[in-house]
Formats: structure tokens, sequence, C-alpha cells
């Protein structure tokens, strides 16, 4: 067998042994079968392609019950570019073919892409000569659409193809274990329902600086960014974590009980007893009382898997194994809120920063700042020009400069 077959080989028999061990719920078995076989993918990606020449997209889809997905392999000269993997959703239920036209349609026709001078696919598309010709035309080029390829072209379909059905299988892995810990996280509350949506909030600030809160949201599909939101927090005092998730927690609840926002099943609030206990009075203040709240308190060495969980109430802690798949999704979009608000605070931080420093200084309007951040190359090499450097910005004289210098070097 050569070397090519060989790994194609190893692949199969990897991603049979993963969804063994998801069948069997061993889901860290199967995570860690799912990276070798994406890192052998990548090594056999090099190895079909780069040997050859042509320009190409080849777009290939898979579908299983309950899921689909389609990969897209960009081939410029011979040598694989990308990888990029979609899923797509059906509601209307259309056939693979006609789904993968919409979906190669939707690419070129909806946004700008380079075309190359071919299109290979999995299926044959709906009007594919329609779709060459109008590829041609964009791409002032003749371009050829087919499904039914040989030589290197067959390989890069098939490597398309294979690569669609191992992220789709990851994918199934995934939503697989994300469904298990849902189902863990209602035994560990005694709920009888299955939670459907969860909202995990944190706070981010430096030393009270451009203090933001941040909500992100989970279901069973995993994290739901469309409904991610930051909360900029005005008004309090520097440094008030409680005041701060205070506001945000009042803003967030109010929409929930108007109709204008959805109510979560289980809302996280990182931060401990103090978080809960405040979490559990603006809950109470506004009567929307179907919402179970969990607390998260990080331990004395602040490690995952030390943390205290509280349900309700501080002096009802929530005890669950470090291996639980319970604790496991809570410290998932706990760690993801801490991130979204990390973001969101530096980016309040930065604008603030860029702006505020020079719209105090008399004389320095929207446009000499703009002209000052576009010489310097931002607010950092504003502060370090001299009175000299800045009476050459366009717009700048010397009265001005020495007004500038003085008011960010004192």
């Amino acid at each position: 067998m050569c070397l090519e077959g060989k790994s194609e080989h190893v692949t199969q028999l990897l991603t049979q042994e993963m969804e063994v061990a998801s069948q069997a719920l061993n889901f860290e078995e199967a995570a860690r079968l799912r990276d070798q076989i994406q890192q052998l993918r990548q090594l056999q990606q090099r190895q079909f392609v780069d040997n050859e020449s042509g320009d190409a997209d080849v777009f290939a889809l898979a579908q299983r019950p309950g899921a689909l997905g389609i990969s897209i392999l960009s081939v410029r000269d011979g040598r694989l570019l990308g990888a990029r993997h979609h899923t797509p959703k059906n509601d209307l239920d259309l056939p693979p073919e006609m789904l993968l036209t919409e979906v190669v349609s939707q690419y070129y026709f909806g946004q700008p892409h380079n075309v190359p001078g071919e299109v290979i696919t999995s299926l044959p598309l709906e009007d594919s000569t329609l779709i060459a010709d109008a590829l041609s035309q964009q791409a002032g080029k003749k371009v050829r659409v087919a499904s039914q390829v040989r030589g290197h072209r067959a390989q890069w379909q098939h490597l398309a193809m294979t690569n669609a059905e191992q992220q789709l299988a990851s994918q199934l892995v995934n939503k697989t274990q994300l469904t298990q810990r849902f189902e863990a996280l209602q035994k560990a509350l005694g709920l009888e329902k299955l939670p459907e949506r969860l909202e995990c909030f944190d706070i981010s600030h430096s030393q009270g600086e451009a203090t933001v809160a941040s909500c992100v949201v989970f279901d069973h599909q995993g994290p739901r960014k469309s409904d991610y939101r930051h909360f900029r927090i005005e008004g309090i005092a520097a440094g008030d974590d409680y005041a701060a998730m205070q506001q945000a927690l009042t803003r967030r609840l109010k929409r929930v009980k108007s109709g204008e926002a959805v109510a979560p099943d289980i809302l996280i609030v990182d931060g401990g007893k103090g978080q809960l206990n405040m979490a559990r009075g603006v809950r109470n203040d506004l009567s929307v009382t179907n919402i179970i709240l969990l607390g998260v308190a990080k331990g004395t060495t602040r490690k995952a898997g030390l943390e205290t969980l509280f349900l309700e109430t501080s002096d009802n802690p929530l005890p669950l194994d470090p291996a639980s798949p319970a604790l496991h999704l809570i410290q998932h979009i706990r760690d993801e809120s801490h991130r979204f608000a990390i973001a969101g605070h530096r980016a309040a931080r930065d604008k603030a920063r860029r702006t505020s420093t020079l719209q105090d200084i008399p004389g320095i309007g929207p446009k000499r700042r703009r002209e000052l951040l576009r010489f310097f190359g931002g607010l950092q090499g504003v502060q370090k020009a001299s009175r000299d450097e800045l009476a050459r910005v366009p717009g700048i004289n010397a009265a001005l400069a020495e007004s500038i210098y003085t008011a960010l070097n004192g």
C-alpha cells in the first residue's frame, strides 16, 4: 500500500474509533482521536495537493441524519491555500444537489471572491452551464464548472469529500458531547426539564477604567454568538464590581420582563456569593422568578476544577466532581464569558484612550484629531511626539503644538 493509501486507511480507522468512543459516551477519548484525525488530514492535504498544478475551488457536501457540512478547498498554482468548512441550515429540506448549488452561488455572487479557472463539486450542480457562464463573465476568463473529473482533480475532489465527512463526524461528536453535558447539568440541579438556554455574566475593567459587562449564551448547539451582548457600565464608583453586575443584570432582566428578550433557563454569575446575592435581589425586585441562579466562586488557587458553585443562595453549595460533564459545561460558558468581557473592555478602553484625551484639548476637533492619529500612527505616537514634531502635522501650528504637548505630558 502506498503512503497515501496508508494514511487514508489510518484516518478511516481513527474515525471509526472516534465514533465508537462517542457512542460509549467516552468524550475525552473521542476528542483526542478527533484532534489526531485533524492533524493527519492536514498532512494528507499537503501530500495530495502540492505536487500538482492548476487553480480550482473544490466544494464537497457530506450529509448525515440531523447534520450536514460543506468543505471548500482553495487550490492555486497546484498548492492548497486553505480549507473552509460550513454547516449551512437546510430549513427548506432541499435536495443535496440544490443545496450545493445554492452554496456555490452565494459563495461567488453574494460576496466578492477570487474566481479560479475551475470550480469542482462533489455533486452535479443545477444549471451548471448558467453558473459557469456567469462566473466567466465575472472573472473575465473561461471558468469550468464540473463534478466529473479525473487525475489529480479527482484527488482534490476526494480530499474535499473526506474532509467534509471528517468535519461532519467531529461536529456530531461535539454535538453529542454537548447534549450529554446539558443532561448532566439537568441531573445535578434536579430539574424536571432539560435546560434549553444558559446565560453567563462577567465584569471586566482596568482599575475601574472602561468597565464592561459581558453576557454570553449557550444552547444545545453550543455558543450562540448572535445573542452575545456587551454592556457599557456608567455612573458607578470605579472598581465596584457589584454595582456593575447589578446594572448589567437590571438592564438585561428588564428586557426579559417586557418580553423584548428571551429568558434563560439558568443564569450564571461569575463572582461567588456576593454577586449571587446581588443577582437574586435584582431578579426578585423585577419579579422574574422563573430563572434559576447559579454562582461560580473561584477557589483560592483559581484553578479549573476547584471552583465552588452555589445554587440560588450562598448557603446552598452545589458539589460537583472535577470530572463532571456538568462542571465542564459551566466552566466552558464561564471562560467564554470572561474572554468576551475582556475583549469588550479592551475595545472600550482603547477607544476611550484614542479619543477622550485629545478631545479634552481646546482647539482639537475631529479633523485635527484624525490628522494627529494618522500622522503618528495612533495615540501612543502622539504622546511620544516632541513639540517640533507635533507642529509638523497639517493644521497644527506652534501654539497648538505647545498646548497638545502640555496636555499630554503635563
